[in-house]
């Protein structure tokens, strides 16, 4: 852990020191309507650069990004730190670790991960072009593409495969977010 990340139990603990600090979770919509920890607040990564000024401006005390695991969560803290602020902290191990560790959830409908999604997904296509290619040598092709895919993601941290997926409606959430009501909870911390 550095000082760029904290523990389940330094959360916990910094929930009852600090009154003001506020959790905000970075995943889909879909997701953040699955699982969440109380009085988080979604605010989608993928919307948070086209808020960026607003979030630096608005933010009135300590924010613990959390996301699945921490990765989505990390880029969130890099972009909100290139423009300004820096007293954010990312919940090592995300929401994995939280609710491993008996954090309380706030639960809804079930849904599979982005993450686990995605290795569905891209395994599933490797393994049918793999063998497809025992009788139609030039469907191994499709197998390198979605090998070349997935480090493209990992160098770049982005994932083009996700950020379809999310489109699906399995994805979609009964109640879509407000990021209007997420970026004013930001702001009405002070």
């Amino acid at each position: 852990m550095s000082d760029r990340t904290i523990g389940v139990h330094a959360v916990r603990t910094l929930f009852e020191s600090d009154p003001n600090t506020l959790v905000v979770d970075v995943r889909t919509p879909a997701e953040y309507e699955s699982s969440h920890i109380p009085g988080a607040i979604n605010l989608p990564s993928q919307r948070v650069d086209r808020h960026l000024e607003r979030i630096v401006a608005d933010a009135g005390g300590r924010l613990v990004l959390v996301c699945q695991s921490g990765q989505r969560a990390r880029g969130c803290q890099d972009s909100l730190a290139a423009a300004g602020l820096s007293d954010t902290v990312v919940l090592d191990g995300g929401m994995n670790a939280w609710e491993a560790q008996g954090g309380a959830v706030v639960k809804g409908r079930s849904r599979w991960a982005l993450e686990r999604q995605v290795r569905l997904v891209a395994g599933s296509i490797v393994l049918v072009s793999a063998v497809a290619s025992l009788w139609w040598t030039p469907a191994v092709a499709i197998a390198r593409f979605i090998g070349a895919g997935l480090t493209f993601a990992a160098v770049t941290d982005t994932c083009a495969m996700g950020m379809a997926l999310t489109r699906l409606p399995y994805n979609q959430p009964k109640n879509h977010v407000d990021i209007e009501d997420s970026l004013a909870r930001i702001g009405g911390r002070r």
